[in-house]
């Protein structure tokens, strides 16, 4: 098979998705209706909203910081941070997340594998929050048998995944000396162990740092908190009506809906969740389709800024970095 078609099976599946939400959202809008929406929206809180955008990324950086234990400079994080979820918004495959651990790799003395399973536990976390916050917010937006099924199903596996990465942080030594004695007649498979698989499992060791952790998880309620805050500000905006809930409500369903396969930057899906929240709460599809692109525009504006701050003063480029990415890549599928 040739290259392309390898890379089509990988994006065509989340190009899709997204083309047939984007259709469905041409098909139901009333696009006069969300011009005079956008025109009629209360800029004050818009403007106060903004901030929270930037504050929001601040936090996340302190957040990553504590998962590295502070072996980075909070700048060096917090620049990292900007650019991952810059080319999140512009790169397929949410390479951002590989795009920052290698980044972060080249500023401090961390290796690649180690950034990482900080990155994993980062987001399993999110889901973890994600699937609260919608549950939180389920019983005061519908009473259907089984509505909060799939988020404690989602819940409930995020945190058997993070016990099992426990596991295997408590017992480091041992995971290592098994995967060695088990892989010993063959080179490559030794080859990735000394390469990969013993800074990855040294880089779960917060998970067996109580207080550490905790720290971790503080900001991250934080981080949440303020995640909130700033989604309720924009749903306000455009509906003078909304209560604290529709934040919790649109907020979990839209990180739900960032988790499906799509486009870069989530193009379709995050205007179908959080739209479609907004929908289920007002049944007016066009006002809730101007909340969720003025939401996409308060998460371009903070990542772009940080993320080319960052870019400039490394000399790096987005398509620059993505061609690293796609290099490293490949030498990890050599490797």
């Amino acid at each position: 098979m040739s290259k392309f078609g390898k890379d089509a099976k990988r994006w065509l599946p989340g190009a899709l998705v997204s083309l047939i939400l984007i259709g469905i959202i041409l098909y139901f809008v009333d696009f006069r209706r969300m011009g005079a929406a956008l025109r009629e929206a209360n800029y004050l809180i818009l403007l106060l909203a903004l901030p929270m955008s930037f504050i929001w990324l601040a936090v996340r950086g302190i957040v990553w910081r504590t998962l590295l234990q502070n072996r980075v400079s909070y700048r060096d994080v917090f620049l990292t941070v900007g650019e991952g979820y810059l080319m999140n918004n512009f790169l397929p495959f949410r390479l951002g997340e590989i795009g920052r651990a290698l980044l972060l790799s080249r500023k401090s003395d961390l290796q690649f594998m180690e950034v990482i399973p900080t990155i994993v536990i980062e987001r399993s976390v999110d889901l973890v929050f994600s699937a609260a916050i919608l549950l939180v917010s389920l019983p005061f937006v519908v009473s259907i048998d089984g509505a909060g099924s799939i988020g404690i199903t989602v819940g409930a596996a995020v945190l058997l995944s993070l016990i099992m990465l426990y596991l295997l942080a408590r017992n480091r030594q041992w995971a290592v000396k098994t995967f060695y004695k088990l892989s010993q007649r063959w080179h490559f498979l030794q080859k990735v162990g000394d390469n990969f698989i013993t800074p990855f499992l040294n880089g779960l060791e917060i998970l067996t740092d109580g207080w550490l952790f905790a720290r971790f998880l503080f900001w991250m309620t934080i981080n949440w908190g303020i995640a909130i805050g700033s989604y309720y500000l924009i749903v306000r905006a455009f509906f003078p009506q909304a209560q604290l809930f529709w934040g919790f409500f649109g907020l979990g369903v839209a990180a739900f809906g960032n988790a499906i396969p799509s486009l870069p930057g989530a193009i379709g899906t995050f205007e179908g969740a959080f739209g479609g929240a907004l929908t289920l709460l007002t049944g007016d599809q066009s006002t809730a389709l101007a909340a969720a692109l003025a939401g996409r525009l308060y998460n371009y504006i903070s990542s772009i800024v940080v993320g080319l701050i960052g870019f400039a003063g490394e000399g790096q480029t987005l398509s620059g970095i993505y061609q690293q990415i796609r290099e490293f890549r490949e030498k990890l599928g050599n490797s």
